[in-house]
């Protein structure tokens, strides 16, 4: 339980919100629930949709709720580390992976600028935003292939890839196998498995 009393989004927080209003900056602090960072009210970030909101008194009750100050107006003062910024991206692509994710739509997500970000992420993770998106939407696909009956197209669409034949090429590249071809191995090992006595290990 959080030791404070979260407060209101009302119409003139929001409306301070969208106009970047900087006399409201000792006001309040929002944050963003889907990319899980903070800002003050006078932030030219993009405009977040009104249910994810949430707002904070001040940036230590953001940073007590576990939101990550934002990159490009400071709300703490300090500076943003480099390794939490990453950890604020990564944060970022494993919540909207299903998303139109390019490189300047994670960029205005996350307060920066896209060579700035690509060239950070990549010194901090050893790989681009957009490499560990794709990786993510493959470790998501694999789930669903496991663990559901879901069509390999609608897979793709769950994950973010709503042309199929890019998704399984995509797909097939990484793991070395089709969706079906994968889906089908997975099957077989899981009947191989059920099927065997457990007689030798």
């Amino acid at each position: 339980m959080l030791p404070f009393e979260e407060e209101r989004l009302t119409e003139e927080k929001w409306r301070a919100i969208i106009d970047n209003n900087a006399a409201y900056d000792a006001r309040f602090i929002y944050a963003v629930k889907t990319t899980g960072i903070f800002c003050r009210p006078s932030c030219k970030s993009r405009e977040p949709k009104m249910e994810n909101v949430r707002i904070f008194k001040n940036a230590e009750q953001a940073l007590s709720a576990h939101f990550r100050p934002c990159k490009r107006c400071k709300p703490t003062g300090g500076r943003l580390p480099d390794i939490d910024w990453v950890a604020q991206i990564t944060q970022c692509i494993d919540t909207n992976y299903s998303e139109t994710l390019t490189l300047e739509t994670l960029a205005d997500m996350c307060h920066g600028s896209p060579y700035h970000l690509h060239r950070t992420f990549k010194k901090i993770k050893g790989m681009t935003p957009v490499e560990y998106a794709q990786q993510t939407r493959m470790d998501k696909a694999k789930q669903y292939l496991i663990h559901s009956d879901k069509t390999i197209a609608d897979i793709g669409l769950s994950v973010g890839l709503p042309n199929a034949s890019y998704f399984i090429t995509l797909f097939k590249k990484k793991t070395g196998h089709t969706p079906a071809d994968y889906r089908q191995l997975y099957r077989n090992k899981s009947i191989t498995e059920v099927s065997y006595d457990g007689s030798q290990k």
